[in-house]
């Protein structure tokens, strides 16, 4: 098998590849074979896996193919070659969440979702790199290599799911999981030219992540945190929703879903299932700078895609709730285990990031975490009261593109100043309200890199947001377009 042979294969999408293992066109053993000399060619620039697991993979995909070979049901994802963040944990498998805390960490149990991700026949690549505890929307730690964007290797794929996104674009497996808890699923997805789907809050089960409260750090974010699926195409998406969603009672805030039928949702994203969708479109929330680069983009698609081709109607608005990134802070502080951070940070804190010393010594006061909350209903009011007006509510996802692999964001956009987490503002309110919110692949800049749409549902209207990002799609289509996976002569790679 050629290069170019290989990569066809690595290519495939997870709809693709599910199809050809359970008509035997494809062995499950041959296509992780290809994707695992991809691997050695690719991750010495880009770093996507910190813990990766080929022996594993290769035992996983023996055994699946010997089920097809018997004739034995397979499930919704065989022979899916899938990477697992590691804020996830994994059953016999170094979770680090990043950090030098937890560099040897091994867990006893699966996530729930990595559980049911194998369960349904998937293929586990291993653990994919992140900030440390995803406390940055980058792929930067202390303990590995830096992950890079597979477009250009000397710029940041965005994160905290950087190395899942990362693997996807540079066909490391069509799918991947990750978890987005501000934007972290959906950021990404923009950086890398992706998918990235942050289902209702609920719909899809956490634990033990978020809960288990022996791991100061990994037991935060609770009820902001959403695990969701990065992955090339929507359908894909929609096929890890229907294997991913549904209650679990290790989770007080999963619930039911039978209200939905994922995989429909995706594949009845034609111009007809849209045709007169109400879509409010605010290019900047009223408060966010945004690059020119980006807002052209993304009233091109709002314009030409949603309004001419799909026949929405569309029109601008102003959401009308102050900024709240201080409040966000906050809250994500408030969730966090303090007292077992700071006891950690007394003890090993030459060895974790600045950025999270600095949020873990600020001097807290529970008014702060009172008016956060209090922010936080704001928010929750005023998107109920404009989603009575609209289906959807369409933003830029990412105020720029990728910017250089050494920061943690833009200090500057449009001749503002800003700081490290302004660029990310447009995702964090869908996290405070719980509502469905998803990133899809809107254009690229003039210097060809990837811009992202984000399109945010009403309260549980899953089923709408995965209809019109399918529409959009079916007009747009994106999956094709591929980086070349380059390996220049980097500063301190």
């Amino acid at each position: 098998m050629n290069a170019a042979e290989r990569d066809e294969l690595c290519y495939l999408s997870a709809t693709e590849v599910v199809a050809l293992v359970r008509g035997r066109e494809l062995s499950p053993v041959e296509l992780l074979d290809a994707v695992l000399d991809r691997m050695r060619e690719v991750e010495p620039t880009l770093h996507a896996f910190c813990t990766p697991t080929p022996d594993l993979a290769r035992a996983q995909a023996n055994r699946l193919a010997d089920a097809v070979v018997r004739g034995e049901p397979v499930g919704p994802l065989a022979g899916v070659p899938m990477g697992i963040k590691d804020l996830l944990s994994t059953a016999g498998i170094r979770t680090t969440s990043g950090s030098w805390i937890y560099r040897d960490f091994i867990p006893d149990a699966d996530d729930i979702v990595v559980e049911r991700s194998l369960a349904a026949g998937a293929i586990c690549l291993g653990k994919t790199n992140t900030s440390e505890f995803g406390y940055s929307a980058t792929g930067q730690n202390r303990l590995f290599p830096t992950t890079r964007n597979p477009w250009n290797p000397a710029l940041s794929p965005g994160g905290s799911s950087a190395g899942s996104a990362a693997a996807v674009a540079a066909g490391l497996g069509p799918v991947a999981l990750g978890s987005d808890g501000g934007c972290s699923v959906r950021i990404p997805a923009a950086l890398c030219g992706l998918v990235g789907f942050k289902p209702s809050m609920g719909r899809v089960p956490v634990y033990p992540g978020c809960r288990d409260e022996r791991l100061p750090g990994v037991s935060g974010w609770e009820s902001i945190e959403h695990i969701g699926p990065i992955s090339r195409t929507v359908a894909d998406a929609a096929l890890m929703l229907s294997v991913l969603a549904g209650p679990d009672q290790r989770d007080r805030h999963s619930i039911p879903c039978q209200d939905i039928d994922w995989i429909a949702a995706a594949h009845r994203g034609r111009q007809e299932a849209v045709t007169g969708l109400r879509i409010g479109y605010s290019p900047d929330f009223g408060y966010l700078p945004v690059d020119p680069a980006v807002r052209r983009v993304v009233d091109r698609a709002v314009t030409n895609v949603l309004g001419n081709q799909l026949g929405c109607h569309i029109e601008q608005v102003d959401p009308g709730w102050p900024d709240p990134g201080a409040a966000y802070a906050a809250l994500i502080v408030a969730e966090t285990d303090l007292t077992g951070m700071r006891r950690l940070i007394a003890e090993h804190g030459k060895h974790l990031s600045p950025y999270l010393v600095g949020w873990m010594g600020a001097d807290w006061t529970a008014q702060d975490f009172t008016d956060a909350n209090i922010m936080r209903k704001t928010v929750v009011n005023a998107m109920a009261r404009l989603m009575t007006r609209f289906d959807v509510l369409i933003t830029p996802t990412s105020a720029v593109p990728a910017f250089p692999v050494d920061r943690l964001g833009p200090t500057e956009i449009d001749g503002r100043s800003v700081t490290n987490s302004t660029w990310i503002g447009f995702n964090y309110p869908a996290n405070l309200t719980g509502q469905p919110a998803i990133s899809i692949p809107a254009g690229r800049t003039a210097d060809g890199l990837p811009v992202g749409l984000q399109i945010i549902g009403r309260h549980l209207d899953d089923a709408t947001v995965l209809r019109l990002a399918a529409a959009f799609e079916s007009v747009a289509p994106w999956s094709q377009v591929r980086p070349r996976v380059s390996s220049p002569e980097l500063d301190g790679a």
